[in-house]
């Protein structure tokens, strides 16, 4: 790694090409036996990574330029977790990716070099991807962005902990047909597992609306995770001037592609009670009524009664 308190998102050239070809030479040396062949990567346990073709691999920076690449290092024993990153001739830990000294970086900005676009790729793919979610469940997960996906990134404390993506309205679908958006989405949505409850999922949606001040109608992704309805149900209720403009869409969001957040959030309010109502009417009867049938079986079954009297 370069100096204490030096990063990568501050030091890096926006120059992908020269990363790569960098990237490249490396990985050559690597495979030829020009390394050291005693050349290791400390983790943060004390656990130690030989570097070698083996544990080393190249990713995908945006799903739509697989010339964009970045080298890193996988833990043996997880292949599919990354430890660690080749940024300017050093191998970098994710947490140190996501750091920066420039205290002019804070709050939401947008991405613009390709240092933030790493940013962006460490936070979406391994820290959203693989190292804060589980690998089994049937949460969302996120592909790798466009190169040409309008993004921003949620810094504070020095460290990137957040991002949100948007479609533009007029960019293509991405779905081969020609179609382009009709109104701005907003696409995905991300927070570290620390930062969470702290109100910056509806500061993000916030700053969305802002971004997109004078346009009618706005939109956020279908399917809508549960998490992310919460956080649309506390912004719409705080601010009733952005009830008529949001809308969950399906690309390229023509009006038959469109619903109503706040008439959803409504609805699900309106049903909450009768849901918890209904279970206290069905589940809990259900289980006492086992439980008294229990009882009752034991104290009024005649060979149940002689059983325990002979025991």
């Amino acid at each position: 790694m370069e100096a204490a308190g030096v990063y990568p998102v501050d030091i890096l050239e926006d120059d992908p090409e020269g990363y790569r070809k960098a990237a490249l030479a490396y990985y050559a040396r690597l495979r030829e036996g020009a390394q050291p062949c005693t050349e290791v990567f400390s983790l943060p346990t004390g656990e130690q990574v030989k570097l070698e073709v083996s544990s080393v691999c190249f990713c995908t920076v945006h799903r739509d330029e697989p010339q964009h690449q970045i080298l890193v290092l996988v833990n043996p024993q997880a292949t599919k977790t990354v430890v660690a990153v080749y940024i300017k001739e050093s191998w970098w830990p994710p947490e140190d990716v996501l750091r920066t000294s420039d205290p002019a970086r804070g709050g939401l900005m947008k991405v613009q070099s390709f240092g933030e676009r790493i940013v962006l790729f460490i936070l979406n793919v391994v820290i959203f991807g693989r190292l804060e979610r589980k690998l089994d469940d049937d949460d969302m997960f996120f592909l790798p962005h466009s190169v040409k996906e309008e993004a921003k990134i949620l810094w504070r404390d020095g460290a990137a902990v957040g991002f949100y993506t948007t479609k533009m309205k007029g960019s293509l679908c991405g779905d081969g047909l020609g179609v382009c958006y009709l109104l701005p989405v907003l696409d995905t949505v991300f927070v570290r597992r620390k930062h969470r409850r702290q109100g910056l999922g509806v500061a993000m949606l916030r700053d969305f609306c802002a971004t997109f001040r004078e346009d009618e109608a706005l939109g956020v992704s279908w399917p809508i995770s549960p998490a992310m309805y919460q956080v649309c149900r506390k912004f719409l209720s705080a601010h009733p001037e952005e009830r008529g403009r949001l809308w969950e869409v399906e690309p390229p969001g023509a009006w038959g592609q469109r619903g109503s957040i706040w008439l959803k959030v409504q609805l699900q309010q309106s049903r909450l009670p009768d849901r918890e109502s209904h279970e206290k009417s069905t589940l809990w009867p259900g289980c006492f009524w086992c439980r008294s049938r229990k009882r009752r079986w034991i104290s009024t079954d005649p060979a149940a009664a002689a059983g325990t009297k002979q025991e």
